[in-house]
């Protein structure tokens, strides 16, 4: 694959688009990869290794994607798929109790040693979903308290002013959410000590916790001030709210173990998914002890799920998180995240910036302030993410198509592959007025 090639051709996956639309709603089985965002038609897998797939007319693209966060070992890692298979000779589905299940367990509470339960599920939703029920089960409460552009899964009363997939497609909130329901969830800003502090002054006994990503990931890369995080802590233990670290993204993904452990603040309940079913749909609720067992079978909050604990999407995450706890993965992404940091910084072109937490990258084409708050993105940077797009893909390099999505490095991705994307992407806003921006 040469880095400058511009003889990719998309028939292929045009013709696939045609067909799909034909069927599924808008072509696709989730908005954002519509290319709504940044224009054209969807590129059309075929098959991955590594840090690299191809497409049904035989494109090869390095993947800065990385299925949205969950393949941090590249795509079909072979002890992955070892581990996967032999899973599935004993069976796709039990729907009933095995050993994977308190293998898991093992793994995710050894990491996050703060709790000692966890339920596993089948994605990152149910997991909000289910934290945000045994909230209000375990309180007696009823109000949620989320933030402006966070997302947290497309159950009815997280999408109120939700992230990116609602962004990229030109909506604040989604029709079908009824307005009793999305008035049980209260939106204030990030970073914002004060509208915060406000909320509790008027409604504090009746929420019921507080959701946040400690690491805001869905809405552009919006790294939030430790100070902030605390106070969040200190505020929900002083009017007996519980505070909910979402970490479906960045659970597993800075180190072994929660974001939170990196910000020194312990929630009340912890939501996982992406990382810990290793490229396979998982999703998992940790807490304490006193919180968690109000769910049933020993409590009265219910929560259930046929491919709960599938035998199959465990042996994938088991595997992945095996693999993570044994080899330097973490310090091999962090390397490789300065790495291409430092060699964005070197082309000095002031509106080419990026916002970094170890292997989770943002594009950021402005030279702004960095924010931490959505209402401080800037519209240019997201107008200039949207005209290099289509350049750089043509080129053989897979950026997520919004711009309001981050990247991901995953432990398949070499050096050369990040020189070479770093050298198109600089090459690209070379030919255009952004090198000028002073």
């Amino acid at each position: 694959m040469s880095k400058f090639s511009t003889q990719y051709s998309f028939s292929g996956s045009i013709e696939r688009f045609a067909k799909a639309a034909s069927m599924i709603p808008g072509g696709v089985n989730s908005p954002v990869r519509a290319f709504k965002s940044v224009g054209g038609t969807p590129v059309f897998l075929s098959k991955a290794k590594g840090s690299r797939f191809w497409d049904v007319d035989g494109n090869e693209f390095v993947d800065f994607c990385q299925s949205w966060g969950p393949l941090i070992l590249g795509h079909a890692d072979e002890r992955v798929v070892e581990a996967v298979q032999t899973a599935a000779r004993s069976g796709l589905s039990f729907g009933a109790c095995h050993e994977g299940e308190i293998r898991m367990a093992e793994l995710i509470l050894s990491a996050m040693n703060d709790f000692d339960r966890v339920r596993l599920m089948s994605s990152g939703t149910e997991a909000v979903m289910t934290a945000l029920r045994l909230a209000r089960g375990a309180t007696g409460r009823d109000l949620i308290v989320k933030f402006q552009g966070g997302y947290h899964g497309h159950s009815d009363s997280m999408l109120v002013k939700a992230g990116s997939g609602l962004v990229t497609g030109g909506e604040a909130d989604s029709r079908g959410v009824p307005s009793e329901v999305a008035a049980q969830t209260i939106v204030t800003s990030f970073d914002d000590e004060e509208g915060v502090d406000a909320v509790f002054s008027r409604y504090g006994d009746r929420i019921a916790a507080v959701i946040i990503e400690p690491l805001p990931a869905n809405n552009g890369l919006l790294v939030q001030r430790q100070e902030f995080l605390q106070f969040l802590r200190d505020i929900t233990l002083k009017f007996g709210a519980l505070l909910i670290f979402d970490e479906v993204i960045s659970g597993f993904r800075l180190r072994f173990g929660g974001y939170y452990q990196i910000a020194g603040v312990i929630p009340d309940l912890v939501t996982l998914g992406k990382i810990i079913g290793g490229g396979m749909p998982v999703g998992a609720l940790v807490g304490r002890r006193d919180l968690m067992e109000n769910l049933a079978p020993q409590g009265g909050v219910y929560q259930a799920g046929t491919l709960s604990g599938n035998p199959v999407s465990l042996a994938a995450g088991i595997e992945t998180l095996r693999i993570l706890s044994e080899e330097t993965v973490y310090t091999r992404l962090e390397m490789n995240g300065q790495k291409f940091a430092s060699l964005l910084k070197g082309a000095n072109i002031p509106a080419l910036r990026l916002q970094r937490a170890g292997s989770i990258l943002w594009l950021y084409l402005d030279d702004c302030d960095l924010p931490r708050r959505t209402d401080m993105i800037s519209g240019l940077a997201m107008q200039r993410y949207k005209e290099i797009f289509r350049p750089v893909l043509e080129r053989g390099f897979y950026l997520p198509p919004s711009p309001y999505e981050v990247m991901f490095l995953s432990a398949s991705h070499s050096e050369l592959e990040l020189t070479e994307f770093a050298d198109v992407i600089i090459g690209q806003l070379q030919k255009t007025s952004i090198s000028q921006v002073q």
